[in-house]
């Protein structure tokens, strides 16, 4: 049964084989996520059927009492729509596929694409010759040089691994391994804790599993000893190519305005929150696919009004996308999938498709699909970020997080099939997170977009985060509307959770005219700071007085 409100809203309180075959990685991307460990299965839903009644008459309720001490931090900018819808981007329609023609100083495998770059004044063009570039130091461009290929160039951060011995069931080899370092990150695995190390091994392009020790070795992984400085696999590597990743980042530079267009770029072993690719102020990096490295794929750091867009960024060890200080850059019809294939904490760690902290921009015309952590996560200081149009799917955690962050839109978004990971911190409740998740945030718009089949609908958080850079973060002035919320199986729910100490004066979130798809109308999707309702609740409540609730 359907009940479909008609009065007006009233706001109430409420959070890839080897460098040498492109192909291969495309292949394996366009594998089903089953094979990422990732569930794809979300419930299904029959066309809903609507059926009118009269709206619940609205019982009087107790307001709480405003806060005395907690005021609500001015807005320094106010983020708005992003304009005209940018379109989702085609899987087919990204990387080095469409990066167009490249006229310059042509860089051939085997040169030192550095001592090139050197000996050429700002403003420059390099075209990479098509084939394996093993790249030993970190490519640093002039102002306004542009770095690209035509020939789907492909620059490897590896080394060849040789001199292989059987000992016992395994084979080694020696001298290849940097000196022991320190670990950083959080693991999904915290007692193995081996997610940060940064060297990672192919055998014939396959990215081989790490593993803690060397009673743990077996076909399809393999051990590093740093203190006999040896490695070790479980297979043998006899007729195959066996590579190592070891240069930390392929191109990285604070001058401004330079273009890298067209290149493929793996294996490249940078720390945990570092970049293969870093992008400096008002880059543009366009059609590059940016694989199988160890940490994060590409990476934005003090990239003023950068423009990221149509990359493929998958197979990533951490992060596909990172965005640190970084004002109003534009990240735009990237495909973003399948990040987080060395064990980084899923759920509330920095690992999965986007993060962004200290920035601002827009994120439109995305497909941000099967990362294993979150889809699109503003944290920490964002200040007037758009998340607008993207395609934002099987996500393990969030499809979208928004937290200890200010003036945000989120709109016009499909989000489906996020939040089913499992391990330690994932769960099902509105903690948990779900389809968006707002977090501790203020001055948020959600509107307009359609979130179905996910852990959750829109999960409203309040807790106590401490103070950042405006003042004590605080939920003030969410204002969800004119969204799709589908929920019709498992657990799935709507509403909001708050700490014991993180009051939200009244009048401070909005919940109107969203419509919403449910398995029945007595099911209690929605929840109320503990309470748990049903629609007919939820309205009385006073939230969505004039939204829909539809069921099949």
């Amino acid at each position: 049964m359907a009940v479909v409100g008609v009065t007006a809203a009233y706001p109430v309180i409420s959070h890839l084989k080897n460098a040498a075959s492109a192909g291969k990685s495309r292949d394996i991307e366009q594998k089903s996520a089953a094979g990422s460990g990732i569930p794809l299965t979300k419930p299904t839903t029959k066309p809903p059927a609507a059926i009118s009644s009269k709206p619940p008459t609205a019982r009087p309720t107790k307001k709480p009492v405003p806060s005395t001490t907690a005021k609500a931090p001015k807005p320094k900018q106010t983020a708005t729509s992003a304009g005209p819808a940018q379109p989702v981007v085609g899987e087919g329609n990204a990387g080095p596929a469409v990066a167009g023609s490249c006229s310059g100083v042509v860089i051939k495998p085997g040169q030192d694409a550095q001592s090139v770059i050197n000996a050429r004044p700002a403003g420059s063009t390099f075209c990479f010759a098509a084939g394996l570039h093993r790249i030993s130091q970190t490519i640093r461009p002039k102002a306004d040089m542009t770095i690209a290929s035509a020939s789907r160039a492909v620059l490897s951060g590896s080394v060849p691994l040789t001199g292989w011995s059987k000992t016992g069931t395994h084979w080694v080899t020696r001298g290849a391994l940097p000196a022991a370092y320190g670990k950083s990150g959080q693991c999904e695995d915290d007692t193995a804790n081996i997610c940060s190390l940064r060297e990672q091994v192919f055998v014939d392009g396959t990215h081989l599993t790490r593993v803690a020790s060397l009673a743990a070795v077996k076909s399809g992984t393999f051990y590093a000893d740093y203190a006999a400085d040896a490695i070790y696999l479980g297979s043998n590597p006899a007729g195959h190519t066996v590579e190592m990743s070891k240069t930390p980042t392929a191109i990285e530079s604070n001058a401004p305005g330079v273009t890298v267009r067209g290149l493929t770029i793996e294996h490249f072993a940078s720390p945990a929150q570092a970049g293969a690719l870093v992008s400096g102020p008002g880059w543009t990096v366009t059609a590059n696919e940016v694989r199988w490295n160890k940490s994060v794929g590409l990476m934005l750091v003090k990239a003023n009004k950068a423009r990221i867009d149509r990359n493929l960024v998958h197979h990533n060890g951490q992060l596909g996308l990172g965005q640190y200080n970084s004002l109003k850059a534009n990240l735009t019809r990237n495909v973003i999938t399948y990040n987080n294939t060395d064990g980084f904490w899923i759920a509330d760690w920095e690992s999965g498709g986007i993060k962004s902290t200290r920035s601002s921009g827009t994120v439109s015309g995305n497909v941000i699909r099967a990362n294993k952590g979150i889809g699109m996560w503003a944290d920490v200081a964002d200040d007037g970020r758009v998340i607008s149009s993207n395609k934002i799917a099987n996500n393990a955690a969030d499809g979208i997080r928004f937290e200890i962050s200010r003036n945000g839109v989120i709109e016009h978004n499909t989000i489906t099939g996020n939040g089913f990971g499992t391990g330690r911190g994932s769960g099902t409740s509105l903690w948990d997170g779900g389809g968006i998740n707002v977090n501790t945030s203020s001055n948020v718009q959600v509107r307009n977009n359609t979130v179905t089949g996910n852990v959750n609908g829109v999960s409203i958080q309040s807790r106590n985060r401490g103070d950042g850079p405006w003042g004590h973060y605080l939920l003030r002035n969410v204002r969800v509307t004119g969204n799709t919320i589908g929920m019709t199986g498992g657990t799935q729910s709507t509403g909001m959770v708050q700490n014991s100490g993180a009051e939200v004066p009244a009048g401070q979130l909005t919940f109107s005219g969203n419509r919403y798809l449910l398995d029945k109308a007595s099911a209690q999707r929605f929840a109320r700071f503990g309470a748990k309702l049903n629609a007919t609740g939820w309205q009385r409540a006073g939230l969505d007085t004039a939204g829909s609730f539809l069921t099949s």
